[in-house]
């Protein structure tokens, strides 16, 4: 018997996902939903679907679900902007500053509003971790920074990363590793899953592809795993950033500028955490049948 569900599409640069308010209706079997809606033919069309639920600890709490094989993945950068937009917009919370639970912490979240819309949110997306144990990348040291690895049989240069997803980021371009290659030449479609399922990621990656414009502004594409390519990624932008730092391609305390195909955001790694900026828009609401 099928059920009626009420979903928002949402979008913060250009990383799409379907919303649905959980406060009110339930959710079964969200993995496979995730794949069904997902589909930019056959269904709503989306890089995945996020629950917002009630939060014993935090306003709400939120799960995404990733597009490609319904995997649940414990962070979202962009997708937590429009959770907040939506708790806002809808009058479920009226604070500027909110408190959102996900899988890797509680994170806050201060708002710019607009004609008592939400525009913009700011993100504290906490520390980056650098530990290989713990992003986790089965390289050794205490940290991998433009370590040199072979993924199909190519040698790329890897920073790794974990903003609370594991990420691999490699430069081009110029200063980069990889000469003079260009940003849109990368075949991500073919070079995206040998990052994600190659051995040496136990959980496996989402890898970012950065270009250097100028200190502290790069142009960043990002395959994200059980996703593929998206318009954007807020987990993807921040590490780009922090490896952008740690590679001597960016400043601490700065903002530093990531441009997506689907937008920008500006990211500001601090001793203590990681600071992401960025717009959230709705797109349409409706009703599925499932």
């Amino acid at each position: 018997m099928s059920k009626s569900l009420h979903f928002t599409k949402m979008h913060s640069c250009g990383n799409d996902y379907i919303y649905f308010n959980c406060f009110d209706q339930q959710i079964d079997k969200p993995e496979a939903l995730s794949v069904k809606l997902s589909h930019r033919l056959t269904g709503i069309g989306g890089d995945g679907i996020v629950m917002i639920l009630p939060s014993d600890v935090a306003d709400a709490k939120m799960r995404m679900f990733n597009s490609l094989d319904g995997s649940e993945s414990d962070m979202a950068g962009n997708a937590i902007r429009c959770v907040a937009k939506y708790l806002y917009d809808n009058g479920l919370v009226r604070n500027h500053n909110i408190q959102i639970e996900t899988g890797s912490g509680i994170k806050d979240l201060s708002l710019t509003t607009a004609d008592g819309k939400v525009s913009a949110a700011r993100v504290d997306m906490g520390t980056a971790i650098l530990r290989p144990e713990l992003i986790p990348v089965d390289l050794t040291g205490e940290s991998v920074i433009a370590r040199p690895v072979t993924i199909g049989s190519t040698a790329y240069k890897i920073t790794c990363v974990s903003m609370g997803n594991p990420h691999a980021v490699v430069f081009i371009s110029g200063m980069g590793e990889l000469g003079s290659v260009e940003l849109n030449a990368i075949d991500l479609d073919k070079v995206g899953p040998m990052f994600e399922n190659n051995p040496i990621f136990p959980e496996r990656v989402n890898v970012a592809f950065a270009q250097i414009i100028a200190r502290n502004h790069l142009n960043t594409r990002v395959w994200e795993r059980g996703s593929g390519e998206t318009k954007g990624s807020g987990t993807g932008a921040c590490a780009t950033a922090v490896a952008a730092v740690l590679n001597g391609y960016g400043d601490m305390n700065t903002n530093i500028k990531i441009e997506m195909p689907g937008g920008e955001l500006i990211v500001e790694y601090t001793d203590d955490t990681v600071y992401m900026t960025g717009d959230c828009v709705q797109v349409f609401e409706g009703i599925v049948s499932v």
